[in-house]
């Protein structure tokens, strides 16, 4: 065979392949609502049994490599005892990124309550850094966030709900910002901290933290220029 038309052959096989994968995660994200909602404190724990096993499989494989059956077998459940909780793989990973969510939001109230703004922007940087690098499925989970629009709607959520917590503490100690702004400033400092975290923990250690470092150098400077 001409190596033209090999190297044509195999990237034809190459994009039927990724056009497979959005299609199966297109069809996945239909639906991502758990099917039961768990009352008493055993389907609590099923559910929180479910969810930890298919976590640890998707920091060790990542998320594509994981099908239904494996983490039933993980869970030590029939299949057909998965699907009575959760309809697809897709639901368990809007399950794991929502507790994501709910535990970083709670952190940030939490701070915002302790300290003051510019005080509360190191320990933030530096708490939500290590939740990112010891959570272990959280990367294996959130890069994927634009190929899922529930998870893009989560991440938008998350992004929202900061804001307003910012928004208020800002309001409340310096009054004088104006309203736009105080709220444009309450998106971007969640934001970009956000996305300069997801990148630190895709690197090496001392990279990384080098990164923060610098990260918090400059949201204290945007801090104390906002609120002086």
């Amino acid at each position: 065979m001409p190596a033209e038309a090999f190297i044509c052959r195999k990237v034809a096989i190459i994009v039927r392949s990724l056009l497979h994968k959005v299609q199966m995660m297109t069809d996945e994200s239909i639906d991502v609502a758990p099917r039961r909602q768990p009352v008493q404190a055993r389907s609590r724990e099923r559910v929180n049994t479910i969810l930890s096993h298919a976590a640890a499989i998707f920091h060790e494989t990542g998320v594509d490599a994981v099908s239904m059956s494996a983490i039933a077998r993980q869970s030590g459940m029939s299949l057909a005892s998965l699907y009575r909780y959760f309809p697809n793989k897709a639901a368990i990973v809007h399950a794991i990124a929502e507790q994501h969510v709910e535990k970083i939001e709670r952190a940030l109230r939490e701070r915002l309550q302790e300290l003051s703004l510019v005080d509360a922007v190191d320990v933030l940087i530096d708490q939500f850094y290590e939740f990112y690098r010891d959570e272990p499925p959280y990367s294996a989970i959130w890069s994927g966030v634009e190929a899922m629009p529930e998870l893009r709607k989560l991440d938008l959520r998350e992004l929202y709900t900061n804001a307003r917590d910012l928004d208020e503490k800002l309001k409340e100690e310096c009054p004088r910002i104006p309203e736009d702004r105080r709220w444009t400033a309450s998106l971007l400092l969640p934001r970009s901290a956000g996305t300069v975290l997801r990148l630190a923990v895709t690197l090496p250690e001392a990279q990384g933290r080098q990164l923060v470092e610098e990260l918090k150098c400059m949201a204290r400077a945007y801090v104390r220029e906002l609120v002086a």
